[in-house]
């Protein structure tokens, strides 16, 4: 019969238990750090979009990325880094896409002031030369 001596098995079970417990302390030392720097630029583009009155212009997209900042925030505290860098990736960009949107609008804005205040002024220099459209 191949009976394992008693001793035989404490060792294996010692060295089983060494394994283990190697594997799990690298498991708790593989978690990414938290992404700080992903986290402070997607706050940073997010106040950059309030002061420039993204809230008004475009509430749909500064409101996501509200959500996906708050999203990153939760991933962080449940230590699912890697998934907290997309959600504060994505928040960063939907915070700049809401500023362009809200950059756009007001340049489009403007231009239609110019051309209206270009239109009045010929028509008063028309007016004050005598020529007729």
């Amino acid at each position: 019969m191949n009976a394992t001596p008693p001793a035989h098995c404490g060792s294996r079970l010692r060295m089983a238990a060494g394994i283990t417990g190697v594997l799990i302390l690298a498991a708790c030392a593989s978690t990414p750090p938290a992404p700080t720097a992903s986290l402070q630029a997607a706050q940073r583009a997010i106040s950059n979009a309030e002061r420039t009155d993204a809230g008004h212009y475009a509430p749909g997209e500064l409101s996501e990325a509200r959500t996906k900042l708050a999203s990153a925030d939760i991933a962080v505290k449940e230590q699912r880094m890697v998934m907290a860098e997309q959600f504060a990736d994505e928040s960063r960009v939907e915070a700049e896409l809401a500023s362009a949107k809200t950059a756009d609008v007001k340049a489009k804005a403007v231009n239609d002031e110019m051309t209206h205040s270009n239109g009045t002024l010929i028509e008063e220099m028309q007016r004050n030369s005598g020529d007729k459209p």
